[in-house]
Protein backbone atom coordinates (compact mmCIF):
# COMPACT_ATOMS: atom_id res chain seq x y z
CA UNK A 1 0.00 0.00 0.00
CA UNK A 2 0.91 3.69 1.08
CA UNK A 3 1.56 5.30 3.93
CA UNK A 4 0.85 9.21 4.34
CA UNK A 5 1.24 12.21 7.01
CA UNK A 6 0.94 15.53 7.27
CA UNK A 7 1.28 18.76 9.68
CA UNK A 8 -0.99 21.81 9.45
CA UNK A 9 -0.20 25.23 11.10
CA UNK A 10 -2.42 27.39 12.35
CA UNK A 11 0.06 30.10 12.22
CA UNK A 12 0.73 29.49 8.58
CA UNK A 13 4.36 27.91 9.01
CA UNK A 14 5.36 25.15 6.74
CA UNK A 15 7.08 22.22 8.74
CA UNK A 16 8.44 20.41 5.48
CA UNK A 17 11.22 18.95 6.98
CA UNK A 18 9.33 17.38 9.46
CA UNK A 19 6.73 15.94 7.12
CA UNK A 20 9.97 14.38 5.04
CA UNK A 21 11.34 12.97 8.27
CA UNK A 22 7.79 11.45 9.47
CA UNK A 23 7.59 9.77 5.46
CA UNK A 24 10.70 8.93 5.66
CA UNK A 25 10.59 6.94 8.64
CA UNK A 26 7.56 4.90 6.90
CA UNK A 27 10.11 4.14 4.14
CA UNK A 28 9.18 0.70 4.10
CA UNK A 29 5.57 1.02 3.62
CA UNK A 30 6.10 3.19 0.35
CA UNK A 31 9.25 2.57 -1.58
CA UNK A 32 8.41 3.18 -5.28
CA UNK A 33 8.07 6.91 -4.72
CA UNK A 34 7.64 9.68 -2.59
CA UNK A 35 6.71 13.12 -2.74
CA UNK A 36 5.40 16.43 -0.66
CA UNK A 37 2.81 18.88 -1.14
CA UNK A 38 2.81 22.52 0.15
CA UNK A 39 -0.34 24.98 0.41
CA UNK A 40 0.62 28.24 0.02
CA UNK A 41 0.04 30.57 3.01
CA UNK A 42 -2.28 28.00 4.92
CA UNK A 43 0.04 26.13 6.61
CA UNK A 44 -0.50 22.67 5.24
CA UNK A 45 1.69 20.33 4.15
CA UNK A 46 0.95 17.03 3.28
CA UNK A 47 3.73 13.72 2.51
CA UNK A 48 3.41 10.81 0.90
CA UNK A 49 5.39 7.37 0.35
CA UNK A 50 3.81 5.21 -2.40
CA UNK A 51 3.62 1.73 -3.01
CA UNK A 52 2.60 1.60 -6.67
CA UNK A 53 0.10 -1.29 -7.63
CA UNK A 54 -2.98 0.15 -9.75
CA UNK A 55 -0.76 2.38 -11.81
CA UNK A 56 2.79 2.05 -11.78
CA UNK A 57 3.59 4.49 -13.77
CA UNK A 58 4.22 8.57 -12.41
CA UNK A 59 0.55 9.16 -13.18
CA UNK A 60 0.00 8.04 -9.67
CA UNK A 61 2.22 10.15 -7.92
CA UNK A 62 1.25 11.53 -4.98
CA UNK A 63 0.01 13.70 -2.89
CA UNK A 64 -2.23 14.27 -6.30
CA UNK A 65 -3.82 16.98 -7.17
CA UNK A 66 -6.95 17.98 -9.18
CA UNK A 67 -6.96 19.19 -12.60
CA UNK A 68 -8.41 22.44 -11.42
CA UNK A 69 -6.19 22.48 -8.51
CA UNK A 70 -8.72 22.89 -6.08
CA UNK A 71 -8.34 19.28 -3.74
CA UNK A 72 -5.45 17.43 -3.06
CA UNK A 73 -5.17 13.83 -1.71
CA UNK A 74 -2.64 11.94 0.20
CA UNK A 75 -3.95 8.16 0.20
CA UNK A 76 -3.29 4.96 1.81
CA UNK A 77 -4.64 1.34 1.25
CA UNK A 78 -7.24 -0.30 -1.70
CA UNK A 79 -10.70 0.71 -2.93
CA UNK A 80 -12.21 -2.34 -4.57
CA UNK A 81 -14.86 -0.80 -6.71
CA UNK A 82 -12.95 1.81 -7.98
CA UNK A 83 -13.36 0.39 -11.11
CA UNK A 84 -17.25 1.09 -11.29
CA UNK A 85 -17.01 4.10 -9.83
CA UNK A 86 -14.72 5.52 -12.24
CA UNK A 87 -17.19 4.41 -15.00
CA UNK A 88 -20.19 6.44 -12.70
CA UNK A 89 -17.98 9.53 -12.56
CA UNK A 90 -16.75 9.01 -16.54
CA UNK A 91 -20.55 9.19 -17.13
CA UNK A 92 -21.02 12.74 -15.09
CA UNK A 93 -18.45 13.78 -17.79
CA UNK A 94 -15.00 13.41 -15.50
CA UNK A 95 -11.84 12.65 -17.52
CA UNK A 96 -8.90 10.32 -16.04
CA UNK A 97 -4.93 10.53 -16.72
CA UNK A 98 -4.29 7.45 -14.89
CA UNK A 99 -5.43 3.63 -14.00
CA UNK A 100 -5.09 4.76 -9.81
CA UNK A 101 -7.52 4.33 -7.17
CA UNK A 102 -6.19 7.60 -6.04
CA UNK A 103 -7.46 9.60 -9.10
CA UNK A 104 -10.89 7.88 -8.61
CA UNK A 105 -11.56 9.12 -5.02
CA UNK A 106 -10.09 12.56 -5.68
CA UNK A 107 -12.89 13.19 -8.19
CA UNK A 108 -15.63 11.18 -6.26
CA UNK A 109 -14.84 14.41 -3.58
CA UNK A 110 -15.00 16.28 -6.41
CA UNK A 111 -18.58 15.32 -7.27
CA UNK A 112 -19.57 14.08 -4.21
CA UNK A 113 -18.50 15.52 -1.22
CA UNK A 114 -18.05 13.66 2.13
CA UNK A 115 -20.24 11.88 0.66
CA UNK A 116 -18.27 10.28 -1.25
CA UNK A 117 -16.58 8.57 1.29
CA UNK A 118 -19.70 6.53 2.07
CA UNK A 119 -19.33 5.07 -1.69
CA UNK A 120 -15.78 3.47 -0.95
CA UNK A 121 -15.37 0.06 -0.95
CA UNK A 122 -12.20 -1.39 0.59
CA UNK A 123 -9.64 -0.31 3.35
CA UNK A 124 -8.21 3.25 3.31
CA UNK A 125 -6.64 5.99 5.50
CA UNK A 126 -7.37 9.69 3.24
CA UNK A 127 -5.95 13.08 4.03
CA UNK A 128 -7.84 15.63 0.97
CA UNK A 129 -6.93 19.19 1.32
CA UNK A 130 -9.92 21.06 0.02
CA UNK A 131 -8.68 24.60 -1.10
CA UNK A 132 -12.25 25.80 -2.06
CA UNK A 133 -13.30 25.37 1.81
CA UNK A 134 -10.29 26.10 3.83
CA UNK A 135 -10.33 22.33 5.29
CA UNK A 136 -8.50 19.38 5.52
CA UNK A 137 -10.54 16.21 5.59
CA UNK A 138 -9.47 12.66 7.04
CA UNK A 139 -11.29 10.00 6.17
CA UNK A 140 -10.45 6.17 7.52
CA UNK A 141 -12.18 2.89 6.33
CA UNK A 142 -15.69 1.25 8.16
CA UNK A 143 -13.60 -1.57 9.55
CA UNK A 144 -10.66 -0.04 10.57
CA UNK A 145 -7.90 -1.85 8.55
CA UNK A 146 -5.82 1.05 7.40
CA UNK A 147 -4.41 2.95 10.70
CA UNK A 148 -4.99 7.19 10.85
CA UNK A 149 -3.18 8.51 13.82
CA UNK A 150 -3.76 12.24 15.20
CA UNK A 151 -2.71 14.94 17.03
CA UNK A 152 -4.61 18.27 17.82
CA UNK A 153 -4.57 20.66 19.87
CA UNK A 154 -5.26 24.88 19.61
CA UNK A 155 -1.96 25.36 17.48
CA UNK A 156 -1.45 22.50 14.90
CA UNK A 157 -2.47 19.26 13.32
CA UNK A 158 -0.42 16.55 12.73
CA UNK A 159 -1.28 12.81 11.13
CA UNK A 160 0.09 9.87 10.07
CA UNK A 161 0.04 6.14 9.18
CA UNK A 162 2.41 5.00 11.64
CA UNK A 163 3.12 6.17 15.25
CA UNK A 164 7.20 6.54 14.66
CA UNK A 165 6.36 9.20 12.19
CA UNK A 166 5.70 11.31 15.20
CA UNK A 167 8.98 10.57 17.00
CA UNK A 168 10.81 10.67 13.52
CA UNK A 169 9.48 14.60 13.33
CA UNK A 170 9.76 15.35 17.36
CA UNK A 171 12.08 12.62 19.08
CA UNK A 172 11.30 14.41 22.28
CA UNK A 173 7.69 13.32 21.86
CA UNK A 174 6.32 12.27 25.36
CA UNK A 175 4.85 8.73 25.44
CA UNK A 176 1.71 8.16 27.34
CA UNK A 177 2.17 7.10 30.90
CA UNK A 178 -0.40 4.57 30.90
CA UNK A 179 0.00 2.68 27.60
CA UNK A 180 1.93 0.01 29.06
CA UNK A 181 -0.51 -0.31 31.88
CA UNK A 182 -3.40 -0.99 29.39
CA UNK A 183 -1.65 -3.25 27.30
CA UNK A 184 -0.47 -5.71 29.85
CA UNK A 185 -3.40 -6.02 31.91
CA UNK A 186 -5.89 -6.22 28.57
CA UNK A 187 -2.95 -7.13 25.67
CA UNK A 188 -4.22 -4.40 23.44
CA UNK A 189 -4.81 -0.51 23.47
CA UNK A 190 -8.09 0.28 23.67
CA UNK A 191 -10.39 2.30 21.88
CA UNK A 192 -8.39 4.99 20.35
CA UNK A 193 -5.45 5.09 22.58
CA UNK A 194 -1.81 4.90 21.37
CA UNK A 195 1.84 4.80 22.79
CA UNK A 196 1.97 8.65 22.72
CA UNK A 197 0.74 11.71 24.91
CA UNK A 198 -2.41 13.30 22.88
CA UNK A 199 -1.88 10.97 20.30
CA UNK A 200 -4.66 9.18 19.08
CA UNK A 201 -6.45 6.99 16.41
CA UNK A 202 -9.33 8.49 13.52
CA UNK A 203 -12.33 6.03 14.51
CA UNK A 204 -12.96 4.10 12.05
CA UNK A 205 -15.84 4.81 9.39
CA UNK A 206 -15.37 8.56 10.45
CA UNK A 207 -14.62 11.61 9.01
CA UNK A 208 -13.06 14.60 10.31
CA UNK A 209 -13.17 18.41 8.89
CA UNK A 210 -10.96 20.59 10.45
CA UNK A 211 -10.94 24.38 9.07
CA UNK A 212 -7.20 25.90 9.04
CA UNK A 213 -8.98 29.21 9.23
CA UNK A 214 -11.51 28.84 12.41
CA UNK A 215 -9.69 26.20 13.76
CA UNK A 216 -12.90 24.31 14.20
CA UNK A 217 -13.77 20.79 13.49
CA UNK A 218 -16.46 18.68 12.82
CA UNK A 219 -16.45 14.71 12.89
CA UNK A 220 -19.26 12.34 11.19
CA UNK A 221 -19.94 8.53 10.57
CA UNK A 222 -20.34 6.81 7.45
CA UNK A 223 -22.13 3.25 6.82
Amino acid sequence: MCRIAGVIERNGTREVERVKAMCDAMYRGGPDDHGIFEAGHDGVVLGNRRLAIQDLTQAGHQPMISQDGSAVITFNGEIYNFLQLRSSLATLGHQFSSRSDTEVILKAYEEWGEEAFAKLHGIFAIAIWDNRSGELVLARDRSGIKPLYLFLDEQRLIFASEIRGFRAAWPEWTEDPDWRIYFLSLGYLPGTRTTLQGVRQLERGTVMRLNVRSWKTHSTQFH
